[in-house]
């Protein structure tokens, strides 16, 4: 995803904006080794599905799940399951991973950590798959840039980006193509409620999810090759996100990558805060799922906009920023591009205090201005919509003149019955009309706007950078696990040794292996 240049208005202090990115590395770095220093169940999950491995028992459980459960069961984590399973194969106990997953589950396979030449055959091995599985992801990228230079990009900015889900993926298909003929560049399938908690990736195409659709390999498939449909169509190249997020997120990367999705919702932070996953869980999966998707060539979109839905958008705003600010250093620690740094912020002011266009204004720039290169996804408000549909549709109104004033470069579509249903067909409708009208009459009138240099706006924007400075600097003192615990972000407060999926990280030992980080970091070197 290119980005388009944007003119500079509020003049920030470069020495201010350098120190915020320092006080960030600071604060990250903790953070990143902790993260290189564990393994979890899912990352190891991850290595099984990147070397082919799928599928599920006749009770849903998949079997990368039985195959790592019983590993863990014989010789525990800290070694990686890749040592442990292609020894395995390498003495005869099955011809592949799919028969010796079924095996073990059976309990008829014992597993031990190899030493010596084994192991050497071991990891030779393993990275032949591993390495099959990563190529695979490599040719889905290719295929994306040659649609694209075949179809094209839309030809504006913002991007509009549109939510569909009914639970049924035979239903989201033609609902997402009707989107894409009415002015949708980007369709998001939101995932079934509670997904993030489940500790595995249902398999198949599913008909059954409660405000949501939930997220496997199949209904990628069939969601992109609908989208494909529909971009030959209206040639245009039509974009598919999902959510690498949860107690799944590096699984769910796999999978996203080897469907060819384009972008996927994967905040650092967002699953500690507002599903109480455990924080030393959430940063090892994240980081191992942005490095699948700084190969896949995927766009995440962040979270911060959630913030703005528990505490006030006013008094939070340099929390917003400093989120940005972890979430920038984070990706790019991974791999991942400024293309691909979808930051999010969000339009969630009360609409009733004295000034409240000139505030959103003052901070979707300052969004705008500290990463001039990152496809910001810009998000509509909901924490005031009270249902009624008129005063909805002009707040979203507001939402959209907004993102055209500040050159913002994904923008997802608020609807006017946010509190009131889960939107149908005709609310969706009138909510591209507004989109459409919005970004058809303004054209690029950010060429034009230029709020004064010592204005309200400048001079709000400065006030929240500094505040940004200022809790980056006490983070770095205090360290980023003990602010999350002290609810810093979003009020929510989650200590380190607390949450969801603990039981499921593992201390890295000496003799740890994992093909697959070990070639995604070389690749980068």
């Amino acid at each position: 995803m290119s980005t388009t240049a944007y003119r500079r208005h509020l003049d920030l202090d470069p020495v201010t904006v350098r120190k915020a990115r320092t006080l960030a590395r600071r604060a990250g770095r903790p953070i990143v080794k902790l993260a290189r220093a564990h393994t979890t169940v899912s990352v190891e999950r991850a290595v099984l599905r990147l070397s082919g491995l799928r599928g599920a028992d006749p009770d849903g459980t998949p079997w990368v799940n039985r195959l790592v459960d019983a590993v863990r069961a014989d010789v525990g984590l800290e070694h990686g399951v890749a040592g442990p399973v292609w020894a395995a194969l390498a003495r005869g106990e099955a011809e592949d991973l799919a028969a010796l997953a079924q095996k073990a589950a059976a309990g008829s396979v014992r597993f031990h950590v190899p030493e010596g030449a084994e192991a050497r055959r071991a990891e030779r091995s393993s990275r032949r798959a591993v390495g099959a599985g990563l190529r695979a992801i490599d040719a889905r990228r290719r295929e994306r840039d040659r649609l694209v230079r075949r179809w094209g990009d839309p030809p504006h900015r913002p991007w509009i980006y549109l939510i569909v889900a009914t639970g049924d993926i035979h239903e989201d298909i033609p609902q997402a193509q009707a989107a894409a003929r009415e002015g949708a560049d980007v369709i998001a399938v939101i995932r079934s409620t509670g997904q993030s908690l489940l500790d595995f990736v249902p398999e198949g195409a599913t008909r059954e999810g409660y405000a949501g659709t939930y997220a496997t390999q199949e209904n990628f498939r069939l969601m992109r090759a609908a989208l494909d449909d529909v971009s030959r169509e209206l040639r245009r190249y039509v974009r598919l996100t999902n959510y690498a997020s949860g107690l799944c997120m590096p699984e769910i990367a796999t999978l996203a990558g080897l469907e060819r999705l384009d972008m996927m919702l994967n905040d650092s932070m967002y699953g500690i805060l507002f599903r109480d996953i455990n924080p030393v869980r959430t940063f090892v999966d994240q980081r191992f799922s942005r490095q699948v998707h700084a190969r896949a060539g995927i766009v995440i979109n962040t979270g911060e906009d959630n913030y703005l839905t528990t505490a006030d958008a006013v008094d939070a705003a340099h929390t917003v920023t400093v989120s940005q600010l972890l979430n920038e250093f984070f990706g790019k620690e991974a791999g991942l591009a400024d293309w691909q740094l979808g930051l999010g912020h969000a339009f969630e002011i009360d609409p009733d205090r004295p000034e409240s266009f000139r505030l959103e204004l003052a901070h979707a720039l300052l969004a705008r201005e500290l990463f001039p290169k990152a496809p910001l996804k810009w998000m509509p408000p909901t924490r005031h919509m009270d249902g009624d549909i008129f005063r909805g549709y002009l707040l979203d109104g507001f939402f959209n003149l907004a993102g055209v004033l500040t050159g913002q470069q994904i923008l997802l579509v608020g609807m006017m019955t946010e509190a009131v249903v889960t939107p149908w067909l005709s609310d969706r409708d009138l909510a591209l009309r507004n989109v459409r009208y919005v970004m058809n009459a303004a054209g690029n009138l950010h060429e034009d706007f230029r709020p004064a240099p010592n204005g309200f706006i400048a001079q709000r924007a400065r006030q929240v950078l500094g505040e940004a400075v200022d809790l980056l600097e006490r983070i770095g003192d205090d360290g980023l696990l003990d602010a999350i615990a002290d609810g810093t972000f979003g009020l929510m407060r989650r200590p380190a040794n607390g949450g969801k999926g603990l039981s499921g990280v593992a201390r890295k030992s000496p003799a740890y292996l994992n093909p697959a980080t070990d070639l995604l970091e070389e690749a980068r070197s």
